[in-house]
């Protein structure tokens, strides 16, 4: 089944904002850029994906993006998560895709193989609309929609129940997945220190964040 990973990314110099009282000024970014080039080295392993979107408007990420089997797509009104995931929706289906999975940029820890079983089970059993939550059982750290116009995605606060609401309202056969390696991503400080000690039992995954990470921790920028 053909299908693309749709990979929404914020202005790197915007992001994180509620990371401000664990992060020093600055310091943002560079861990935002290294969040997302782990997922992307991850996605580019996968062998069911067959290509990426990366929506967004930041100039280092359109540089970090560009590569093999990645397209990059303007996010010219950079009105959110929701919308930015619309477009790459938009362009699968112009391009003949039959199915997208929808991931974020801050989920570091993201294995090509968990994502590559994930995609099976939902080709397997006839899977509409799948959706993983993050660690706390209330956001959305993966969307799947065969076909890529199944649903109309709908992030933030709450999104996990949101997105099942809305795919058996649709009638689509779906369900909830759960996929470890997506459990994590970064909103709060909260999150940060999560990430950090999951990574202390994964010694080799997310490299860039992990340096990052180290790097923020030796030039004291990052609180404790």
């Amino acid at each position: 089944m053909r299908t693309l990973a749709v990979v929404p990314i914020k202005t790197l110099s915007a992001a994180k904002q509620r990371l401000a009282g664990a992060l020093a000024t600055g310091a943002r970014a560079s861990l935002a850029q290294a969040m997302f080039s782990d997922v992307l080295a991850s996605l580019r392993r996968s062998q069911r994906v067959e290509a990426i979107a990366v929506v967004t408007a930041d100039v280092v990420a359109n540089a970090v993006a560009h590569g093999e089997r990645v397209t990059v797509l303007p996010d010219e009104r950079q009105a959110g998560q929701s919308a930015a995931a619309s477009i790459g929706i938009r362009y699968a289906l112009a391009s003949g895709f039959e199915r997208v999975v929808l991931i974020p940029g801050d989920t570091p820890l993201l294995e090509a193989v968990e994502l590559d079983e994930l995609l099976d089970r939902c080709e397997a059993d006839g899977i509409g609309c799948a959706v993983v939550p993050d660690r706390h059982g209330t956001g959305t750290n993966a969307l799947v929609l065969t076909p890529p116009g199944a649903l109309e995605p709908s992030f933030g606060e709450g999104s996990f129940n949101r997105h099942i609401n809305h795919a058996k309202g649709a009638g689509l056969v779906h369900r909830a997945d759960h996929v470890p390696s997506l459990a994590h991503d970064v909103d709060t400080p909260e999150d940060l220190a999560a990430l950090s000690e999951a990574l202390e039992g994964l010694r080799m995954s997310a490299p860039r964040t992990r340096g990052a990470l180290r790097q923020l921790e030796r030039s004291g920028v990052l609180v404790h």
